[in-house]
C-alpha cells in the first residue's frame, strides 16, 4: 500500500512540474506591445525588393488595435485581449487599396495572418507567431525609435501635401525639408518662406512624430498655395511610415497621409 501511495505522490508532482514548466512558456500578451518588423514568413526570409516597403505590424495591448504595413498597403484590425496567455486571433483585419508593382509579399503577409492563433518568445529575443499547432508561420523583431528616426536625417523633397501633388516647374521654390537627427530640428523651405523649427518624438511608439512651433519667415509671394498646404501639413502630422527608404509618409491622428516625401 504504502509503494502504492508513494507511487501516487511521485506521479502527482512530476505533473506539478510539468504543468508549471507548461505554463512558464507562455508569456503575457503585454509581451506583444509595440512596434515589430515581419522579418520571416513560414520560414522564409522576408526581403522587400526595390522601393518595396518593409512590412511591419504593431500591437495596443491595452485595446486590442493591430495596425501596420503589409508591403504596399497599410493595415488595421483587432485582436481579444482578454484570450489565455500564449493565444492569439487577428480579426478584421483590412487595410488600404493601393496598388504596387509587386504584390506578392502584401498577400503572403495578409495570408499568414489569418492563421495565427498563439505567440511565444524565441531564444534570440524576437517574437513569433504561430498556427493552430503551435508552429512559428511569422517571426517579428522589435523596431526600435531610433533606428526609425534615423532614416528621417537629410533633405527630403515634398511631393505632396495636404492630398495635393506639388508641381516640380512652378515659380516658387520647391519646398522641401531638411532633418538633424541629433538636434532634433527641421529647417526648409514651404513653397515661398523659410522655416525652421524642432520635431518631437515617443520612445513607446517608433513611428510617433510631431512638429510644435514651427516658425517661419513671413515674406508674400504672388502665390502662396503650396506654402499654405506644406505648413498645414506639418501642423497635422501624428506618425510617419518609413518602409519605403527613398519616400516617407506623414500621416495624421486618423491615419490620413498629409505629407509625402522623397529623397532629395
Amino acid at each position: 500500500m504504502k509503494k502504492v501511495l508513494s507511487s501516487l505522490a511521485m506521479a502527482y508532482m512530476l505533473l506539478t512540474l510539468t504543468s508549471c514548466g507548461a505554463a512558464k512558456q507562455f508569456i503575457t500578451l503585454s509581451a506583444l506591445e509595440g512596434e515589430w518588423n515581419i522579418i520571416e514568413i513560414n520560414g522564409s526570409k522576408v526581403q522587400p525588393t526595390a522601393g518595396q516597403k518593409a512590412p511591419y505590424i504593431s500591437f495596443e495591448t491595452t485595446s486590442g488595435k493591430l495596425a501596420g504595413n503589409s508591403g504596399c498597403n497599410r493595415m488595421m484590425g483587432s485582436f481579444d485581449i482578454n484570450a489565455q496567455p500564449g493565444s492569439l486571433e487577428l480579426s478584421e483585419i483590412a487595410g488600404t487599396r493601393m496598388l504596387c508593382g509587386d504584390m506578392t509579399l502584401e498577400k503572403n503577409v495578409l495570408n499568414v495572418l489569418k492563421n495565427v492563433k498563439g505567440y511565444k518568445k524565441l531564444d534570440n529575443g524576437n517574437m513569433a507567431l504561430t498556427n493552430a499547432s503551435n508552429r512559428p508561420i511569422v517571426v517579428l523583431e522589435m523596431r526600435t525609435n531610433n533606428d526609425q528616426v534615423n532614416l528621417l536625417n537629410g533633405k527630403w523633397l515634398v511631393v505632396e501635401a495636404s492630398g495635393e501633388v506639388i508641381p516640380t516647374g512652378t515659380d516658387t521654390n520647391r519646398p522641401f525639408i531638411e532633418f538633424d537627427v541629433e538636434k532634433k530640428s527641421i529647417s526648409g523651405n514651404a513653397g515661398c518662406n523659410g522655416f525652421n523649427g524642432r520635431f518631437v518624438t515617443n520612445e513607446q511608439n517608433a513611428q510617433a512624430i510631431s512638429f510644435p512651433a514651427v516658425a517661419a519667415t513671413m515674406k508674400a509671394c504672388l502665390d502662396m498655395t503650396v506654402e499654405r498646404l506644406v505648413l498645414n501639413g506639418l501642423n497635422e502630422v501624428a506618425s510617419f511610415d518609413a518602409s519605403n527608404n527613398n519616400r516617407i509618409s506623414f500621416l495624421d491622428k486618423e491615419g490620413k497621409t498629409v505629407l509625402v516625401l522623397e529623397r532629395g
